[in-house]
């Protein structure tokens, strides 16, 4: 296999190496500007629409008892914690998709201290509008894949995950 030649800043790459950096790069790009879009459309910020995904989420497993004993709805500390923002950002941003007409505060059902947020349903269907035909057409073409193919299309990309989650950032030659 040809390599591409060594830069400064990376190691020397195979064609085929490349082309599958190349192309995880695409596919992250192309998520945050399809995500950017859905919250335009949705008149929502990013992060207020990834609140609203993580809440209409938890509150979908709750309802299809995927996980035993969840509550219907995610506190405000919670989604802080999902968010990795603080409780006082939290609040604002709830407060803002109350406002949209997104997000409901409710009783929390044990702690008379705390609510839970879950989604209306207009959040429900517009979320569901804007994303069921992405989904399919996602669905489609994950089904293509060869079957014998799969696990290492999968090994590879939790592989890339897991180096880019670890957050550590070696700058210079190993030691």
């Amino acid at each position: 296999m040809p390599l591409t030649p060594r830069t400064p800043v990376a190691p020397a790459y195979t064609d085929d190496e490349r082309g599958l950096l190349r192309a995880v790069r695409e596919l992250v790009r192309a998520d945050r500007e399809m995500r950017n879009r859905l919250s335009d459309s949705m008149r929502v910020n990013p992060t207020d629409l990834r609140s609203l995904r993580h809440v209409i989420r938890t509150v979908e497993q709750a309802e299809a008892g995927v996980v035993q004993g969840a509550l219907p709805g995610v506190t405000p500390r919670r989604l802080a914690d999902h968010l990795g923002i603080s409780t006082a950002a939290v609040t604002t941003l709830v407060d803002r998709l109350v406002a949209s007409g997104h997000l409901e505060r409710t009783p929390h059902p044990t702690d008379r201290r705390s609510v839970l947020l879950v989604p209306t349903e207009q959040a429900r269907r517009e979320m569901s509008a804007h994303l069921a035909d992405m989904h399919d057409r996602m669905k489609a073409i994950a089904a293509k894949v060869p079957h014998d193919a799969r696990p290492a299309i999968i090994d590879f990309l939790q592989a890339l995950t897991w180096e880019m989650e670890r957050g550590t950032l070696e700058v210079g030659p190993p030691s």
